[in-house]
């Protein structure tokens, strides 16, 4: 069986065009466009807490997700990306496996034009940590923190399918087979906003913004809390549910289910028509679902068609909840 530095060379060393030097030595060395800012995260996606035991069957749905969820974040703050690092531990060393994550890894790379520059690799519970750096204009980055009262709120796609996925998933629910098709799909491999987060930042349509990888409700939170604002989101504005699914789980999948990575964001009244265009234009439905309002009026409320507030029972995913 090949060692270490040989799987990472086989299966791990692609061309890097935007990167100085690449893997293979010590460190990678990067050239950031001048006048630019690094936006910089990392996430880990942990076998049995972020996908299930035998999501390993499809290895490469499991190595685009490892990818988009970080690039999701990039897309969040209007950053465009440009390098990840990959750390891994592996129980054992599956050349079919390895190759097949490495596909999939590397289809999202190409299509968002991401360079992989280096990472590490050790033998243990499987587990996939990447760090994805993009690029910004500086001080031009969408905020949490910047939310304005009398901002309109607006989702992208149709939060809720994820979670309505895993639902099927774990047998908590049965979905038609169409449906089911399009739940897990959006649940195993998202597509990050970072066309949407890019065309946002570069007209100036959005003040704050966030990715909902926790539930709808939850992330909103961040903002509001943030911002310092108060939020009302319109159930009716909302993105109609899916026909097929339970409405009450489909309710509570959209306004708290997670690995959505749709983006949430705020702008001013005045953007509307121009978010109207750009939903057109990219083929992406944006809902304007909510409003922030100044901070006297505390917290998130949720309103029915009729303007009454509902109670909230869950918003979100907390991995020490």
């Amino acid at each position: 069986m090949p060692g270490e530095f040989e799987l990472i060379r086989r299966y791990f060393s692609r061309p890097t065009p935007q990167t100085v030097l690449g893997p293979g030595d010590d460190c990678a060395l990067l050239a950031p466009t001048p006048d630019m800012q690094l936006a910089i995260t990392t996430d880990m996606l942990v076998e049995g807490t972020h996908f299930l035991a035998d999501t390993d069957t499809d290895p490469a749905q499991l190595g685009w997700k490892a990818l988009a969820v970080n690039l999701s974040d990039l897309a969040a703050m209007g950053a465009r990306p440009r390098w990840t690092l990959l750390a891994g531990s592996l129980p054992e060393a599956r050349e079919a496996w390895l190759a097949a994550f490495a596909e999939g890894l590397f289809d999202c790379a190409q299509r968002y034009q991401v360079d992989l520059v280096g990472g590490d690799t050790t033998r243990g519970p499987l587990n996939l940590c990447l760090t994805a750096i993009g690029e910004i204009p500086a001080g031009a980055a969408l905020r949490r923190d910047r939310g304005v009262p009398g901002d309109d709120l607006w989702i992208s796609g149709q939060p809720g399918l994820a979670a309505l996925g895993l639902a099927h998933l774990q047998r908590r629910t049965q979905l038609p087979g169409a449906l089911a098709d399009r739940c897990i799909a959006s649940l195993q491999r998202p597509l990050p906003r970072v066309e949407l987060g890019l065309e946002l930042r570069l007209r100036g349509l959005a003040n704050a913004a966030i990715d909902v990888s926790d539930g709808l409700l939850a992330d909103l939170g961040h903002i509001v809390e943030s911002s310092a604002v108060a939020a009302e989101i319109f159930v009716a504005q909302l993105p109609s549910l899916p026909a097929g699914a339970d409405p009450v789980l489909a309710r509570r999948c959209q306004l708290a289910g997670g690995d959505d990575y749709e983006l949430l964001f705020s702008a001013p009244p005045a953007s509307r028509p121009a978010i109207a265009d750009l939903a057109a234009r990219l083929e992406l439905p944006l809902w304007r679902c909510g409003r922030l309002r100044g901070a006297a009026a505390i917290g998130l409320t949720l309103l029915d068609e009729n303007g009454q507030a509902l109670t909230i029972d869950e918003r979100g995913f907390d991995h020490f909840g």
